[in-house]
């Protein structure tokens, strides 16, 4: 029951990504979370804006649900198998994003600050929120996919272009998170 009701260690989760992957492979798939929003935009009419959204969609449909289990597993593992809705952080981590204003650093899974209803109220909050989302957006775009699909599916492939594309990943999340973060909050 402890394992179920705790974080799995990564020689658990790790060959269960791999198995995953491995199918995935095996049946000629390839995985990524940011081609669901393509799929999502072509199935809604996208191709009428946009000829990046004029393909078949309906040969990606499993995609879909590939999203729609992450969705539920997340919901399953957040409310029915945790003990604890907080992040387990480390002391500085929690005094750094105190410092920054994240007075919930620590105690919630989500800071209050972003995630709430007050978030949509809050001129600054909502920027941070749609540039943020624009830039992910973008990003994930311009790289040719997401963190998880570069990261998970490029890499077990022996990609080069997601090789770069993570190292890439890693370099803006340090410099956004170092020297970006603190002026932005």
């Amino acid at each position: 029951m402890d394992l179920i009701l705790n974080p799995w260690p990564w020689y658990v989760g790790g060959p269960l990504i791999a198995g995953i992957m491995f199918l995935l492979l095996w049946v000629g798939r390839r995985f990524g979370m940011s081609s669901n929003l393509r799929t999502v935009c072509a199935a809604a009419g996208g191709a009428k804006a946009s000829s990046f959204f004029d393909y078949n969609w309906k040969d990606e449909r499993w995609n879909l649900i590939v999203a729609l289990g992450a969705v539920i597993g997340g919901w399953i593992a957040m409310n029915l198998l945790s003990t604890d809705a907080a992040v387990a952080l480390h002391p500085d981590v929690i005094d750094q994003l105190q410092q920054l204003g994240i007075s919930d650093a620590g105690k919630a899974f989500m800071p209050e600050k972003f995630f709430t209803a007050n978030a949509w109220s809050d001129p600054k909050s909502l920027l941070i929120l749609l540039g943020g989302g624009f830039l992910v957006g973008f990003g994930a775009r311009y790289a040719g996919g997401c963190t998880s699909g570069h990261a998970i599916s490029g890499l077990s492939n022996l990609q080069l272009g997601s090789l770069i594309a993570v190292i890439g990943f890693f370099i803006g999340g340090l410099v956004m998170n170092h020297f970006l973060l603190p002026y932005i909050l």
